[in-house]
């Protein structure tokens, strides 16, 4: 299911995580440019409509 405002509330939870996300991976020495954090940010969506959908079917079931 997508749902394009659920979608922006999660990219904006990821944005603002974001530089602590980059701090992390410099402290390793990765570079990361913005070619590189699309593809991220496409797997963060996945898991986050995914964990998401898990929350909203336990909580119709405990209705």
């Amino acid at each position: 299911m997508t749902n394009p405002e659920l979608n922006m509330k999660l990219m904006q939870i990821a944005m603002k995580h974001l530089p602590e996300g980059q701090a992390f991976f410099q402290e390793k020495g990765i570079e990361l440019g913005f070619e590189d954090l699309q593809p991220m940010m496409e797997l963060f969506l996945k898991v986050m409509t995914e964990a998401y959908e898990l929350g909203k079917e336990e909580a119709d079931n405990n209705e």
